[in-house]
């Protein structure tokens, strides 16, 4: 066998193992939901059922904590968005030897443990009042949440022409006129991927939401919490309907796309 045969079977492997490793995860975690065992197995199959559908229906708990994630993800997004592009737009204009202390001082809640984060938020509002809930939350997740938002915003504006800003400068455009309609525009698919990255990263976030939420229980922490008292497959129903969801939604927008970019070449 000829080395770029070699190679080209090892990809192949590669790129078997590698997808298995992705998905067949989900794919157990999804059989398990139609398992009539009252544990998230597929092993033993003690039969097919659908109730576990119902029970995540009358699960008024989990629905509660669903919510109360979605509003902190909402919140996140209103607070991290707009300080992750100003901090973007900030660090272009900063040259010197202080660009790179505040480019790190901004990437520090990343290098910090959400475990750090969460304690010292609590400690830091607690003096103002505020003793944990979702307020304190959306603080929380958005003080490291902020620099994704700040990096992707970042590497977008390394491509982008400033003497476009110069040129509307002199033709009269005023600082609001050009960010509006031209580095904005720009910045759009940024800006885009930066919000559905912090959308996800506020939902799944566990570390840093457990000493802040209070009582205001979130799902990853409704679900920490039933790992210790008993999880039955509703959590898996729950996470099945979600990535049915989420594929529904990229296939809907990858069509989309598709037909837009087909409309533009015709």
């Amino acid at each position: 066998m000829s080395s770029s045969r070699f190679f080209s079977w090892a990809f192949k492997a590669y790129l078997v193992i590698f997808f298995a490793y992705l998905f067949l995860p989900l794919l157990i975690m999804a059989a398990a939901t139609f398992n009539e065992s009252r544990f998230p197995t597929v092993t033993p199959w003690t039969g097919t059922t659908l109730r576990w559908f119902s029970a995540l229906w009358a699960d008024g708990g989990m629905w509660d904590s669903l919510a109360n994630s979605l509003l902190v993800a909402v919140g996140v997004l209103c607070l991290a968005l707009p300080i992750g592009v100003a901090s973007a737009l900030f660090l272009t204009t900063v040259d010197g030897r202080g660009k790179s202390f505040i480019y790190a001082l901004i990437l520090s809640p990343l290098l910090t443990p959400g475990v750090i984060i969460g304690i010292s938020t609590l400690i830091f509002w607690r003096d103002w009042g505020v003793n944990g809930g979702i307020a304190l939350t959306v603080i929380a997740q958005s003080a490291f949440i902020a620099a994704y938002v700040m990096l992707m915003v970042a590497a977008r504006l390394q491509r982008f022409d400033r003497t476009l800003e110069r040129a509307a400068l002199d033709l009269g455009a005023s600082q609001w006129q050009v960010f509006r309609r031209i580095l904005l525009p720009y910045l759009r698919p940024a800006i885009l991927s930066a919000a559905v990255l912090a959308f996800l990263q506020s939902l799944e976030n566990y570390n840093t939401t457990l000493f802040v939420a209070g009582y205001d229980t979130t799902l990853t922490v409704y679900i920490a919490s039933k790992v210790r008292t008993g999880l039955t497959p509703a959590v898996n129903a729950l996470a099945l309907v979600m990535i049915v969801f989420t594929v529904g939604l990229a296939v809907i927008y990858e069509l989309k796309r598709r037909r837009e970019a087909a409309r533009r070449i015709a």
